[in-house]
Order: C-alpha cells, then structure tokens, then sequence
C-alpha cells in the first residue's frame, strides 16, 4: 500500500515539521498516514498558516510507523545539514 504523509517547513522557526491529524510535530514518526490521496490532498489544502511549503512525500508504516520513504525526506528529518546545529547537534553520532 502507498502512504503519504505532510511535511512542511515552520514559518518562523523553520524547522521540518509533519502533519500528524491534530497538530505538527517535528517528529516524523508522530506524522499521519494517509492511504487515501483525497484525504491527502484534502489536509494539504487545508494546511494552516504556520506551514511553509506544505506537500505530500511518499512514505511507509514499517511496524506502524511512519517513515519517509525518498532519502530527500529522510535527509530533512534529520535537520540543517550545513553545519551541526538543531538536531544534528543534539544527536551525538552526527
């Protein structure tokens, strides 16, 4: 089955963020998964203000949970790659 999830960018912190039914969360694996494109495309038309650049990613429920399916999208999850800050910082094997 092919699942999408919603990914954008936070207006003012910048930061990954995904959709998650209620809320967004910087955790990919809180993200929602969509296994219908009009639902999908329903919530993407409907992302509020705070998301930047709002778009559907092909994703996977290994075990239940969401995971990103194109390496882009995993690269984004794990944050800024320019220099160690955010996240990269935070995780000791970066």
């Amino acid at each position: 089955m092919c699942f999408q999830i919603l990914t954008a960018n936070h207006l003012t912190r910048g930061v990954v963020i995904y959709w998650t039914g209620q809320d967004w969360s910087e955790n990919p694996a809180r993200a929602l998964l969509f296994d219908s494109d009009a639902q999908a495309q329903a919530a993407l038309g409907a992302a509020d203000y705070i998301a930047v650049g709002a778009y559907l990613a092909p994703a996977q429920s290994p075990q239940g949970q969401p995971r990103p399916l194109h390496f882009r999208e995993v690269f984004r999850s794990l944050g800024p790659s320019n220099y160690p800050h955010g996240k990269q910082h935070e995780a000791r094997h970066v």
